[in-house]
Formats: C-alpha cells, sequence, structure tokens
C-alpha cells in the first residue's frame, strides 16, 4: 500500500471522475479501464489485488459500487478508498439526479424511449467486456466454461445472482476453478 500524496490523488480523482461518466450500468462496466490505470499505467495494484478487491466487494452485501472503495483502499488506505468512492460517485449522482427529473417530465416522448432503449445494448457489452477482463486472469477451460455458463443463466433465467455467486463459490472451493 502506497501513501497518497495530493500530487496522486488529483489525478486519480479526475480519471474517476471521467470514468463515472462512462459507467453506464454500473461502475462494475468500466473496471476494465481501472484495471489500466491501477495495475498497468501506476502500478498501484497488481493482478491479484485488482481481482481479489473486487471479488471480496461483490461478495458483500450492499452496493455493487463498493469495489471501487476496496480498489482505492489496497491501493492507498482510506485516502485511496476516498478518493476512488468520490470520484465514481460524485458526477454520476448529481447526473443521474438531473436526468430523472428531466426525463420524468418528458417521460412520453419517444426519443426518451428510445435513449433508454437504446443503453441495454451499451450495458450489456461493457458487462461483457468486464467479465473478459477477470476471467483472463484465469484463462484455463474451467473457468471459461463457468463464466460462459454464468453469463448465460444471468441472460436466460430468472434465477438470482447470488444463486450464480453461491454456484461458482461452491465450484472453487471444490477445486473446479
Amino acid at each position: 500500500m502506497t501513501t497518497l500524496t495530493l500530487a496522486d490523488a488529483l489525478p486519480l480523482f479526475g480519471h474517476f471522475l471521467v470514468l463515472s461518466l462512462l459507467a453506464i450500468g454500473g461502475a462494475i462496466v468500466v473496471a476494465p479501464e481501472m484495471h489500466r490505470l491501477m495495475v498497468g499505467q501506476l502500478h498501484l495494484l497488481d493482478d491479484v489485488q485488482f481481482n481479489a478487491s473486487i471479488a471480496l466487494a461483490q461478495a458483500a452485501p450492499g452496493p455493487n459500487v463498493l469495489f471501487v472503495a476496496v480498489l482505492g483502499y489496497q491501493a492507498a488506505g482510506l485516502a485511496g478508498a476516498a478518493v476512488t468512492l468520490a470520484g465514481i460517485m460524485l458526477p454520476s449522482t448529481l447526473l443521474a439526479i438531473g436526468a430523472t427529473r428531466w426525463a420524468q417530465a418528458r417521460q412520453h416522448r419517444i426519443g426518451i424511449r428510445a435513449f433508454k432503449a437504446g443503453l441495454a445494448p451499451i450495458t450489456i457489452a461493457l458487462l461483457a467486456a468486464t467479465g473478459w477482463v477477470l476471467t483472463a486472469q484465469n484463462p484455463t477451460p474451467p473457468v471459461i466454461i463457468l463464466t460462459a455458463i454464468t453469463a448465460l443463466f444471468a441472460w436466460l433465467t430468472r434465477i438470482h445472482v447470488l444463486w450464480l455467486i453461491a454456484a461458482g463459490a461452491i465450484a472453487g472451493a471444490a477445486g473446479l476453478v
């Protein structure tokens, strides 16, 4: 864990501000860019720390965005957690409040309905990219197959995602992946 100076905190905060505006479908969809920045460019984390941070935060109860705070904490303690979480939450929260109020007042317009429908494929593609990055860390056939099966179950059934997470945990505990 490194000490976060103001010179390091401002660019990290700024990067997470921008990522917030790109996170259509939740912060997890920009995890590949977070990986590129925190592991590849800034070397604040390694691959194992990055993946463990996401897994830990996703297993914990609460909002999915918690993984951002865990990444920041792993990189630079409480200051890192505060910088990354504030950066990812501030713009998207303000934009969501403003856009929701604006769209609610105009919900009958065809452009508003088309915009909402058009975001679905973008969200799906960004989630697929996140799955790819996380699977690429251990690209063995069992991991790839389990990832594909999980994606299909999530897409084609109404099985709650927690059951899929539990199945992955059981497969991991059994040594299958």
